[in-house]
């Protein structure tokens, strides 16, 4: 059953004008995660969150764990229940999953991306210790070019779908929370390209995607960029926050194709969270709404 629909307008990269970019209108629906449909979508989706790092990581068992929980978390989707999603928020909690082959090969990867910063690994392998605390782990994924607007509805059910559980004594009353995202970086010379393009309005179908997903035109200080821009508002509520190179990447020099990426790796106290939901909600408003 549909949780509830949302519209946005998405832009048509496709347009004959370069000046005069043209919106089509797309319902999102909102649904609980079914295990009957979801599966390979979803393991997709972690596939892509992961990056190249993804093989060592058993996501097809995480897949299967995220998808056991049907209460907890949300998909997007445009053709109905049947249909595939293109976008998936859950949270699962670590200390109840330690025996599962997924959650093992995570916890091992964030602690080891962790001591990248010695604060940060403190911190975490204090709390993965300490039975006084539950921590979950936020996975958040979606199609490249979904608009940003999608993601606040859902992180307001999964508050909701988090009080209720705890209502009902299920073990989701996290104290912290562990977020996994993506980041890619640019060099000062494809930076300054970058400009170029958007400052003579010829930017890559890519770049205006980007912008019309929420992201802007300035450039980051150390040339790192969020695949997903709600991250910048999470990292501002987390207590730590760390960019770690990928385990898998293959060296990169000035013939390297595509993007130079990075994961991100985020903790914050789950009291924050539905803050978060508030600010992403008035950050990320639809076009037009005010």
């Amino acid at each position: 059953m549909s949780k509830r629909k949302n519209q946005a307008d998405h832009e048509d990269s496709d347009s004959d004008s370069e000046n005069t970019p043209t919106f089509i209108d797309v319902d999102f629906d909102f649904f609980g995660l079914n295990s009957t449909i979801d599966y390979h979508a979803i393991k997709r989706l972690l596939d892509q969150l992961f990056g190249v790092d993804a093989e060592g990581l058993s996501t097809h068992a995480l897949a299967d764990l995220v998808l056991s929980q049907p209460d907890i978390g949300t998909t997007i989707k445009t053709d109905g229940e049947e249909s595939s999603p293109y976008a998936f928020l859950s949270v699962l909690n670590i200390g109840v999953h330690n025996d599962n082959v997924s959650i093992k090969s995570l916890v091992e990867y964030i602690l080891a991306k962790s001591k990248g910063d010695d604060a940060f690994h403190e911190s975490l392998s204090t709390i993965l210790r300490d039975p006084q605390c539950q921590v979950g782990l936020v996975l958040c994924e979606r199609l490249i070019n979904m608009p940003v607007p999608v993601i606040p509805p859902m992180y307001r059910m999964l508050v909701d779908e988090l009080k209720d559980a705890v209502e009902e004594n299920e073990p989701f009353n996290f104290t912290h929370l562990v977020f996994i995202s993506r980041v890619y970086k640019l060099t000062p010379e494809e930076e300054e390209a970058m400009t170029v393009a958007q400052q003579s309005g010829k930017a890559s179908k890519r770049q205006k995607s980007q912008n019309s997903n929420g992201e802007t035109n300035d450039r980051s200080p150390d040339g790192v960029y969020p695949f997903h821009p709600e991250d910048e508002e999470i990292r501002k509520h987390a207590s730590h926050h760390l960019i770690f190179p990928y385990s898998n990447a293959q060296p990169r020099n000035a013939e390297s194709f595509g993007l130079d990426t990075a994961g991100r790796l985020m903790l914050m106290p789950a009291a924050q969270l539905p803050e978060l939901a508030r600010i992403l909600g008035d950050v990320f408003q639809p076009p037009g709404k005010v």
